[in-house]
């Protein structure tokens, strides 16, 4: 078990790597090259790094995700293609992309997308709370806690 982070402007990467030092688990943080860091992280962290582009990051997701791994994304697009090939994909607030749930988020994008293309004003994200961080965290952990118990 491997927790992924589509790492491009993530604000819950330190916070997986703290829950990943708690239950022993490897992250793999993917992001594009633009954002390389010279941070010093644990051993158990390792970064991939892709080209520029607008979805390298996912195109090397989608390769590197395997049936045991938990994948954090804001990406909706992202989590319906990796939904059937990871053990769980998160949100960075904490909800868990499911096959209930993908395909109306995904139209929820799309109608937002012809919004804008039709010069119409939509809401941008929310900012991101402590709160979101604390649902975040709650889930994250319950559900390598199940993970765990289910695989013993």
């Amino acid at each position: 078990m491997r927790l992924v982070i589509d790492g491009d402007g993530s604000p819950v990467k330190d916070t997986t790597i703290e829950i990943a030092q708690k239950y022993s688990l490897p992250v793999v943080i993917v992001t594009s090259i633009d954002h390389y860091s010279k941070k010093e992280y644990p051993a158990f962290v390792e970064f991939v790094y892709v080209d520029r582009g607008a979805d390298s990051a996912d195109f090397k997701i989608v390769s590197l995700i395997q049936p045991q791994d938990f994948l954090i994304t804001q990406d909706y697009g992202l989590a319906s293609l990796v939904l059937p090939k990871a053990k769980h994909v998160l949100h960075q607030t904490g909800m868990e992309y499911t096959q209930m749930n993908i395909d109306s988020l995904l139209t929820q994008r799309f109608i937002g997308s012809k919004m804008r293309q039709a010069k119409q004003r939509t809401k941008g994200p929310k900012p991101y709370t402590n709160e979101d961080r604390r649902h975040f965290i709650t889930t994250l952990e319950g559900l390598i806690q199940q993970s765990q118990l289910s695989s013993k």
